[in-house]
């Protein structure tokens, strides 16, 4: 029990260090993952889950596979799929078949899989998974059209590929039965259409509850969690590995129903998931052996994941794309970035063992495979689609961008300052009168409720690394900052400073709420949107050997706040109370200021 609850324990840390050295160092997470699992299993030996955990690994891969198949179903709202461009419908549609087909037939020919295992892989591969692609697509800051194609193929396929390959294992399992009959066939069929009715009344019935506040505020996460195990185990039970049809139709009906508690399902995401994946991720990696580790060096793997690089890709796009109206450019982009993740790791895996048992013997490399290909789609994707997307002039080539919440004569005005300095700004506001301030100076603007999940579709966030809650209301500001922290992180955003009274004391609050605070702890919206009424100006000050930061601050008056430093490097630091920032020879001071006297 002592080595069992170690390696639990191991196996946690492992998955949560991991996340955050990641974070911290600005690396794909499943490489990460990947290198921490490879040294604790295959390479050092310290353990192997599939071994030390016995009869409970299967179920935690399985149980895993469904909630992260429920994560991704979340987002496949049909309202997206209704407003997609004619290039990404083909894609998620036309492409993703043709990917199926040209990959199923790269795992026979070249892996030298047999045709049920190749099937059934082939579905697996067609993912390209948002939890890889959306952090790429922040660091390269691609032009709105192919960042837009990426992102939604990313969330549309990624619960489909583990659906086809549901789909085809159970169509391969049935068929290479020697007393398949129409009887059996029918069964498969209708077991499959019960999974899906079950995963349809559990969504149904969560909604309902929700909605009705039928379910304390307190219980929702748990609920949902032990709703989804639940779907997956009662469909299972019913018919043998119909569960991920399941839960991926529970999603499906939640995120459909337009529930306003939406939210509490994405925090479920945010955390639960989060944790499985990274857990699941190593001890999967944790599994290999030694000699299948070394099978990925094979020649046969290796050209197979060449022809899935630069060739399946590839044809798969600029096939599914004739006719479009996407450029040579953006289809060779588009054709070349495909990185696999965590989920095609995980279904792989999970039917790695499923197929093995079934008597496909040649299944017991699917795991070395696909991590193979995960692994070398990653790294060649990741570190290359700043460089590629550059040189086809696909990127922005702008600064971090900055999204403004709350129009007002102060924001706006800031907004125009960010503006003329070459920065991505947004304005937006639920209120058209607000938004006029916008309207007059000609700043881009966003009319609608940032916190609705419509106004959360329609606002493409990957041009902006920073988001600063400017409204008048502190809650409001505050209510912002929590919502979006895990879309930003708390180091990037900001709110202003509280409007406390005469006798409040701010430094018992401002700890707790969820952005950093602005300027000074005096400039609340009241007092710098005075200032602008004022006449006060924004002014851009370079500073440089002759004209140093100490020079500025000595002639800065008394009243002038300091509001952000662009540096030379072209990254922003806002300033904060208490700031200690030290512009150097190069960097740019914004800073609002008297306006000169007469």
């Amino acid at each position: 029990m002592n080595d069992l609850l170690f390696i639990l324990m191991l196996i946690g840390a492992l998955g949560v260090s991991s996340q955050w050295i990641a974070w911290r160092f600005r690396l794909p997470a499943i490489v990460v993952m990947s290198v921490m699992g490879l040294l604790v299993g295959p390479i050092l030996g310290i353990m192997d889950p599939n071994e030390d955990l016995g009869a409970l690994y299967g179920p935690l891969i399985s149980i895993a596979v469904g909630i992260i198949l429920f994560e991704g179903s979340l987002n496949l709202d049909f309202r997206e799929i209704k407003g997609l461009g004619k290039p990404i419908f083909r894609i998620t549609t036309v492409g993703a078949f043709l990917a199926w087909i040209l990959g199923s037939l790269a795992a026979h020919y070249i892996a030298d899989l047999s045709w049920a295992v190749a099937f059934v892989i082939g579905g697996i591969f067609i993912v390209t998974g948002p939890t890889v692609i959306l952090p790429l697509l922040r660091q390269a800051k691609l032009k709105p059209r192919p960042a837009a194609i990426l992102k939604w193929e990313g969330i549309i396929v990624d619960p489909f590929g583990a659906l086809v390959a549901v789909f085809a294992y159970e169509f391969v399992k049935f068929i290479t039965m020697a007393d398949v009959t129409f009887i059996t066939v029918l069964g498969f069929l209708a077991g499959s259409l019960l999974a899906a009715v079950i995963g349809a009344i559990f969504g149904y019935g969560i909604g309902w509850m929700f909605e009705n506040g039928y379910v304390p505020e307190f219980l929702k996460s748990p609920v949902v969690l032990a709703s989804v195990v639940m779907a997956f185990a009662l469909s299972d039970a019913v018919v043998h590995e119909t569960g991920l049809l399941a839960v991926t139709v529970m999603g499906m009906t939640i995120a459909n129903m337009h529930i306003s508690s939406i939210g509490d399902m994405r925090h479920f995401k945010e955390n639960i998931s989060i944790l499985l994946i990274s857990v699941i991720f190593i001890m999967l990696t944790a599994s290999l052996d030694r000699d299948i580790l070394l099978s990925i060096f094979d020649w046969h793997i290796v050209i197979f994941i060449l022809i899935m690089l630069f060739v399946t890709r590839p044809l798969s796009i600029f096939l599914s794309t004739i006719n479009t109206d996407l450029t040579f450019k953006e289809k060779l982009l588009v054709g070349w970035i495909a990185p696999r993740g965590i989920v095609a790791l995980t279904v792989a895996g999970y039917f790695a063992g499923v197929l093995t048992d079934a008597g496909f013997e040649d299944a017991n490399i699917l795991t070395s495979l696909t991590f193979g290909l995960v692994f070398a789609t990653v790294v060649a994707h990741g570190f290359s689609l700043g460089f590629v997307s550059k040189k086809l002039g696909l990127s922005t080539e702008s600064k971090p961008g900055v999204l403004i919440v709350g129009s007002s004569k102060f924001s706006v005005n800031l907004a125009k300052v960010l503006e003329d300095l070459n920065i991505p700004v947004l304005v937006t506001d639920s209120s058209w009168s607000r938004l006029s301030h916008a309207r007059r100076l000609g700043v881009p603007y966003e009319h609608g409720e940032i916190l609705s999940e419509q106004t959360d579709y329609q606002i493409d966030l990957t041009p902006y690394e920073y988001m600063i809650a400017l409204t008048e209301y502190d809650s409001y500001n505050t209510l912002v900052s929590s919502t979006f922290m895990p879309a930003f992180g708390r180091e990037h955003l900001f709110q202003l400073p509280l409007q406390v009274n005469q006798g409040d004391h701010l430094e018992d609050v401002s700890k707790h709420i969820s952005g950093h605070l602005l300027f000074e702890e005096s400039a609340n919206w009241s007092t710098l949107n005075e200032k602008i009424n004022k006449g006060y100006l924004f002014k851009k000050t370079t500073i440089t050997n002759q004209y140093p930061y100490n020079q500025f601050l000595k002639e800065l008056d008394s009243e002038s706040i300091l509001m952000l430093v662009l540096r030379k490097s072209g990254s922003i630091e806002f300033y904060k109370p208490g700031s200690t920032l030290r512009p150097e020879a190069g960097d740019t001071v914004i800073s609002l200021q008297k306006p000169p006297q007469n």
